[in-house]
């Protein structure tokens, strides 16, 4: 019996692991079906997820665009010229 509970309910360290991993990759129909089951259980690991997807949301949007030495060159100006404007 402890076998099958060890294969059905995963640890909050193993749903961790796959909700992480759920934002990055595809879980398997498994996966998703025993991290579904735990988080039903687990209001931590609920909140946790609710969290990680917050921060990964942030962390997405917070991303700087890069630009090419011209277009920071062109960049700069409009900055200046805008400062300039304003004194």
């Amino acid at each position: 019996m402890k076998k099958i509970m060890h294969r059905l309910f995963l640890s909050c360290l193993k749903a961790t692991e796959l909700i992480e991993k759920k934002m990055h990759f595809q879980l398997s129909t498994k996966e998703r079906v025993q991290l579904k089951m735990h988080k039903m259980m687990c209001g931590a690991c609920s909140s946790y997820e609710k969290q990680s997807v917050f921060l990964e949301k942030g962390i997405s949007f917070s991303k700087i665009p890069e630009y090419s030495p011209e277009e920071l060159r062109k960049l700069k100006l409009v900055i200046n010229e805008k400062l300039s404007e304003m004194k």
